[in-house]
């Protein structure tokens, strides 16, 4: 093939090839139709998924993949329009994710059933309401100015979302599409799903410390630096050490601790022991994008999924796929 191209020049190959890249994407059987403008499809593309509990990998329709998926992040026993709205999301997450790599460096695959690397997923819990609000909602994605948007979501905002650069400590330029909106979890959610307590320890901080980067020796004192205005949040937390003080970031320091443990950055109250940091706060999650408390709240109050989905992305645009 090489003389076939001589005549052109490297300059104008290479230019033919980026274009290429740029229209399909990565290399890979399952990615090449899938990139970051959100163009129609001819049909329902079919995604590599690995199996993180059996090692195990298989390709499947994505519509198939989020059956699990919305049965693996939401509860059982919730109205059709807020597992719809979930589905929509996650339909958006997974195609935006897929089309910035997926999981290919990790496990040559576009995505995977573990919740730390992409979203939860349990087909076990798969229920008939489930497959028909997926069924329902076939091919919908979210979009901005023809691109998908970061279809970001969390169990509990506390009642109200945050702004992507104080809950999630996002490095990139806040999406343009993103809002602070109000939500009427509260109507629905139990007090002990809203409400938290968490108590942490000196060697606990400490370490979730080093994660970040900085050595204070033993944690005395914890204080909240800076706070989101709208939604509260703790963007900055200060901590006070044996050998000096250090600023992070709320979100950040959520993570390298334990998400679990503290289930959010809207602290309510600090108390600072010699046995330890008590903190209080309400919310579960990161608090960014769609909330699916509140999802169940407006669907109770008789929204469509597209309506809910409105709520929490205002300025996105729902567009079919296939």
């Amino acid at each position: 093939m090489k003389h076939k191209y001589k005549h052109i020049g490297l300059a104008v190959l290479t230019l033919i090839i980026g274009i290429t890249v740029s229209f399909i994407g990565c290399p890979g059987p399952e990615r090449k139709i899938i990139d970051r403008i959100a163009r129609k499809l001819d049909q329902e593309p079919q995604i590599s998924v690995y199996f993180h509990e059996s090692k195990t990998k298989k390709t499947m329709p994505i519509e198939e993949y989020l059956l699990g998926v919305v049965a693996g992040e939401m509860k059982k026993g919730w109205p059709l329009e807020a597992y719809a709205a979930q589905a929509i999301v996650a339909r958006t997450f997974t195609m935006d994710f897929i089309a910035q790599g997926g999981t290919r460096k990790q496990h040559n695959t576009d995505i995977s059933t573990d919740e730390v690397e992409a979203q939860a997923y349990n087909a076990e819990a798969i229920t008939p309401i489930i497959r028909r609000a997926v069924r329902m909602t076939k091919g919908k994605v979210i979009t901005y100015r023809n691109r998908y948007v970061k279809g970001w979501f969390s169990a509990s905002c506390g009642g109200r979302t945050a702004l992507a650069k104080e809950g999630l400590g996002y490095k990139e330029k806040e999406p343009p599409y993103m809002r602070s909106v109000p939500c009427p979890e509260e109507k629905v959610i139990p007090k002990e799903e809203l409400y938290w307590k968490a108590t942490l320890t000196s060697a606990e901080m400490a370490e979730a410390l080093k994660k970040l980067g900085q050595s204070i020796g033993t944690v005395q004192r914890l204080q909240v630096e800076e706070r989101s205005k709208q939604s509260h949040r703790a963007t900055k937390l200060k901590f006070t050490g044996t050998e000096g003080s250090a600023t992070v970031l709320g979100a950040d320091f959520r993570v390298a601790l334990d998400p679990q443990k503290v289930r959010s950055i809207w602290i309510t109250d600090i108390n600072n022991k010699n046995t330890g940091i008590e903190l209080e706060g309400r919310g579960y999650g990161h608090g960014v994008g769609l909330c699916q408390w509140g999802a169940h709240a407006l669907a109770k109050e008789g929204k469509s999924p597209e309506e809910i989905i409105k709520h929490y992305y205002p300025l996105g645009e729902i567009k079919d796929l296939w």
